[in-house]
């Protein structure tokens, strides 16, 4: 099984050392630079998991001064929680949803792709272009990668049936850290609409 990515295991020893209490509420946690000695990685490497800490709120960047442990927030359920299928959307308007399958493949992640989503380079993920039509009219093109690990079966639906939100939001785990629409270890998506 292989070891986690780089960012990821350096991104867990910065969270360990908060809940630790080596770094509290407004300390500054150690440079880049520091961290980037210290695990004999490249600066883009820590840049990624601080990067990621800062997403979700357990650190914030003040410039010029360094990076800084947040104090964290109790936040009502995310609306980007709440991602919403474009063909619900389509019918609450009472409009006729329809979509074309226009690439639908599993292949290996790149490095831009295993850095987004978290994986190794090489690893299995799936892509897909959809085109939604409301009353046949293109409204939105969505371009979609799926980590193979959390939807195995992802490459075997009919689009042209069901959305893939559909099929994600039943068959995968939707938390904090795993938005459809950002992103997450489950998937990254992109959407380009019309109107």
């Amino acid at each position: 099984m292989p070891a986690e990515p780089l960012y990821i295991q350096i991104k867990q020893y910065i969270e360990d050392k908060i809940d630790q209490g080596h770094w509290g509420i407004g300390e500054r946690i150690s440079t880049e630079m520091e961290l980037t000695e210290q695990f004999d990685v490249s600066r883009m490497t820590v840049n990624k998991a601080i990067r990621d800490l800062v997403g979700e709120g357990k650190l914030e960047r003040r410039p010029r001064l360094g990076t800084f442990v947040t104090r964290p927030v109790e936040k009502a359920q995310s609306p980007l929680l709440d991602t919403r299928n474009i063909a619900n959307e389509v019918a609450s308007r009472g409009k006729q949803y329809s979509s074309e399958v226009l690439r639908h493949e599993a292949t290996q992640a790149d490095q831009h792709i295993a850095t987004k989503l978290g994986v190794m380079l090489g690893s299995s993920v799936y892509y897909s272009e959809i085109l939604h039509k409301e009353n046949e009219l293109p409204i939105q093109l969505e371009c979609r990668w799926v980590n193979a690990k959390y939807a195995p079966h992802y490459h075997q639906q009919d689009f042209t049936k069901t959305t893939p939100n559909e099929y994600l939001t039943a068959n995968c785990p939707m938390t904090q850290s795993s938005i459809l629409l950002r992103q997450s270890p489950v998937a990254i998506n992109s959407a380009h609409c019309w109107k």
